[in-house]
């Protein structure tokens, strides 16, 4: 219950759209003061992109399957696939594109300020 609640949460908080399904998976404070790191699973299905956005924080991921465009502004695009992994700076606004046939799932680790949103839109 309490995970299904945090993913209720999460999706909330994102307004998400229908292409991406962000799945948190744990939640804790950490060592530095005022920082929370938040595991999820995310998956993005075929031509969907994640919306731009930003976080609060670091963003650190790793693809388990398939192949993500990541647009970063300022940098150009990167193809991470399976294997990979990627982080986004804190603020950097970003998407995330797959271009695929297939879902591309990967597992995020956010090391954000407590009591902001995991991510906030951006224009």
């Amino acid at each position: 219950m309490k995970m299904l609640t945090l993913t209720l949460i999460a999706c909330t908080l994102l307004g998400q759209n229908p292409g991406i399904q962000r799945t948190v998976l744990e939640k804790k404070d950490i060592s530095v003061p005022g920082r929370e790191a938040i595991v999820a699973h995310v998956e993005i299905t075929p031509g969907s992109f994640a919306g731009k956005h930003t976080h609060a924080g670091e963003e650190i991921s790793y693809i388990l399957e398939g192949e993500l465009e990541l647009l970063v502004d300022g940098q150009p695009p990167r193809n991470i696939k399976k294997g990979e992994s990627f982080v986004i700076p804190a603020g950097a606004k970003h998407n995330g594109h797959n271009k695929g046939t297939v879902p591309v799932k990967f597992v995020g680790v956010y090391v954000v300020e407590k009591g902001n949103p995991l991510a906030s839109p951006a224009q």
